[in-house]
């Protein structure tokens, strides 16, 4: 299992971050937007295994699919540096994917999930946005635009990931539907960042994504499509390829 954590100016997380990761992790990556504080030194201290990866490109989504690239577990796991999700929850991520499931993706809007930070703005955006999602692809996800995920490494290159900016994990979501893999929502509590301030801004990364969900759907199949074939595939005893979220 590779768990993959992009980092740019986090000195102040980091090391809390890495104090709650568990030992059965067999590969944590760093990938460094060229951090001018004390955030690599910090984490060599608190954890010496940590694999240093140089991001390529600029952006949250240019640094996940850096560390994407150089994962080598069969199964990668996505999460933020600035303490914002905890650690702990990746067990239950980790569950889903060996029970079936394919791609594994937080949610915070659902039973057993929550959030401590997210602001009336942005909640009233992410809902927006889902509301656009689940009307072009057919389904009933309860959150978009949360960065807590985990699916199987051989599925990368399916995914086809492009995205530079915080719409990563958007994209992930319409590629994964596009995909046919079967997609399962976790339960997370999302807290406030322990120390420094989010790149993120509202409207401007809202409307990247608004155009990655939008694009995406004139691209390719969408997930009421992938599901119709997938269940005529099953019709004739081939397996299926149906991209599903279990009902709550």
């Amino acid at each position: 299992m590779s768990l993959v954590i992009p980092v740019r100016n986090e000195a102040r997380n980091i090391a809390w971050v890495l104090e709650q990761i568990a030992d059965d992790i067999d590969e944590i990556i760093i990938v460094d937007g060229d951090s001018t504080d004390a955030t690599l030194v910090t984490a060599r201290r608190y954890r010496p295994d940590v694999r240093v990866v140089q991001q390529e490109g600029i952006g949250k989504g240019s640094a996940l699919r850096t560390g994407f690239m150089a994962a080598t577990g069969d199964v990668i796991v996505m999460m933020d540096a600035d303490g914002s999700m905890a650690p702990q929850e990746i067990r239950h991520y980790i569950h889903f994917l060996s029970n079936g499931y394919d791609f594994a993706k937080g949610s915070r809007f659902i039973g057993g999930g929550g959030s401590l930070d997210i602001t009336l703005f942005r909640r009233f955006g992410n809902r927006f946005l889902l509301t656009v999602f689940n009307s072009l692809y057919g389904t009933d996800l309860t959150d978009l635009c949360y960065g807590f995920c985990a699916f199987h490494r051989r599925y990368l290159e399916h995914l086809s990931l492009s995205a530079t900016g915080f719409e990563i994990e958007a994209e992930m979501v319409v590629r994964a539907m596009q995909a046919g893999l079967r997609i399962v929502e976790v339960p997370s509590l999302e807290m406030p960042r322990r120390a420094g301030k989010s790149n993120l801004h509202a409207i401007r990364d809202g409307i990247r994504v608004l155009h990655t969900v939008v694009g995406g759907h004139r691209a390719g199949l969408s997930g009421r499509l992938v599901q119709a074939v997938s269940n005529r595939h099953a019709d004739r005893g081939r397996p299926s390829l149906a991209a599903t979220v279990p009902s709550r």
